[in-house]
């Protein structure tokens, strides 16, 4: 049977998480888009941008290359984009079904691999769950483990439904390859 999703639990340690956190704190936050704009009935959260942070990148690169190899077999490159994402209850924040492909943009690359890293336990939120749409989706008391890295196509459709009380905080990243065909 076809994998649709590699999952470490709880894989990356209390310094890395950490790091993150350190490299996220330096930079400004602002409120959440999605590729048409911003869109609160869609998405409502705060977000930053490490995107060029190459220490981040090379460590979430390393679970890209693996589940890849183990499972999906994409045409991928260690070029990506980074966003350090808090969905506040007191904001209501979630983000409904969406993919995380632009269909409609006109580049060379298109997002081939999607990574999820959750930087918050499960103490400190409850509500914020994390689904697919079209497979299984993985056990959230396994996938909800602070430092746990999750890697999927980015054509499946996933949400994160509505936080309702606390913070919410992951990482994630869109690896890219040349066009889908």
């Amino acid at each position: 049977m076809r994998q649709n999703w590699q999952l470490w639990s709880g894989a990356l340690s209390d310094n890395q998480l950490a790091l993150i956190k350190e490299r996220a704190d330096a930079l400004p936050d602002m409120n959440a888009t999605i590729f048409s704009g911003g869109d609160e009935d869609v998405r409502r959260s705060k977000v930053k941008w490490l995107t060029h942070d190459n220490e981040v990148k090379d460590l979430l690169w390393s679970y890209v290359a693996e589940a890849n190899r183990n499972a999906f077999g994409f045409d991928v490159r260690n070029v990506c984009d980074i966003q350090y994402t808090e969905y506040h209850a007191s904001e209501s924040g979630h983000y409904g079904w969406h993919h995380d492909i632009n269909w409609g943009q006109d580049k060379a690359y298109d997002r081939k691999l999607s990574v999820t890293v959750q930087l918050s336990g499960p103490e400190d939120y409850t509500g914020g769950l994390f689904e697919f749409a079209e497979t299984e989706t993985p056990d959230y008391a396994i996938s909800n483990k602070r430092g746990t890295v999750l890697v999927f196509p980015s054509y499946l459709q996933h949400r994160v439904k509505p936080v309702e009380s606390g913070t919410r905080v992951s990482l994630v990243a869109w690896f890219e390859g040349p066009r889908w065909k």
